[in-house]
């Protein structure tokens, strides 16, 4: 009777963890910080054969680093119409990552191989490169006076835009560290971030690393034929127009959307 008990013990335990890894991936703030939907105010084309790793709007085009090994790009496109306009493709040995733009500069990250490009925003001519040890490359973005990289962790880290040195770095938290940090964006004094694998992107104050509040785009239009692979992942914003668009790896649509409160 006592091993019956204590199996039946064990099995409610088990029920009890797949209960609580249900709801950190479907809810994973776990606290009851703000949380926004969503309302599509405009849909543009996006190429299916971009994965896109990282995403900004600038100056009137997007510009997006695309990944794969044999398929990495750097990209200009045009928002209205999805067209690539510019692009140059990385060596078979990189996987494109998070890329963002500095004055007359864009910086992209690699995956696994510890090392950034920097590239005239004009021509696309590389101009630099840096690296970044005991790391994977995953976003970028730029508050203004630092470059803010990810890398899959709970860990956002701070870096010189000139030196390319680690200035610091900050655990995002909410409730519980928050891991899977991925493509990044600054938007107002905040970074957002997708939360790789989910159809949740985080608003983080950087300076204490809280998540302020979510955004929940579950139910957005993906891929037809949606794969493994094919999750959400883009964030850019039109800080003039104050537009905010997103997209995911190799879907047909990009998307401008206007954040509602759900209560």
């Amino acid at each position: 009777m006592k091993r019956q008990y204590i199996v039946s013990i064990f099995a409610f335990l088990a029920i009890l963890v797949i209960i609580a890894t249900y709801i950190l991936l479907t809810n994973p703030a776990g606290s009851n910080v703000p949380v926004y939907g969503y309302r599509i105010i405009n849909t543009y084309p996006h190429a299916i054969n971009a994965f896109t790793e990282g995403l900004v709007y600038d100056s009137g085009f997007l510009y997006e680093s695309t990944g794969l090994n044999g398929q990495s790009s750097l990209r200009r496109v045009e928002l209205r119409t999805g067209a690539v306009l510019q692009s140059v493709s990385m060596p078979q040995e990189y996987f494109g990552e998070g890329i963002t733009i500095v004055g007359n500069r864009i910086y992209q990250l690699t995956y696994q191989n510890e090392i950034g490009f920097i590239y005239n925003r004009t021509s696309f001519a590389l101009i630099g490169n840096f690296t970044y040890q005991s790391t994977e490359g995953w976003g970028l973005t730029y508050d203004g006076s630092r470059l803010i990289m990810s890398d899959g962790s709970s860990t956002l880290y701070f870096l010189d835009p000139n030196t390319l040195r680690y200035v610091g770095q900050v655990t995002v938290t909410d409730a519980s560290p928050i891991s899977n940090l991925n493509e990044l964006e600054y938007i107002k004094g905040k970074v957002y971030a997708n939360i790789f694998g989910t159809n949740k992107i985080a608003i983080i104050d950087l300076s204490t690393g809280h998540v302020d509040s979510w955004i929940d785009l579950s139910g957005l239009p993906g891929p037809t034929h949606p794969d493994i692979n094919s999750v959400l992942n883009g964030i850019a914003y039109d800080s003039t127009g104050d537009r905010l668009f997103v997209t995911g790896k190799m879907w047909p649509n990009l998307y401008e959307i206007q954040l509602v409160p759900t209560g």
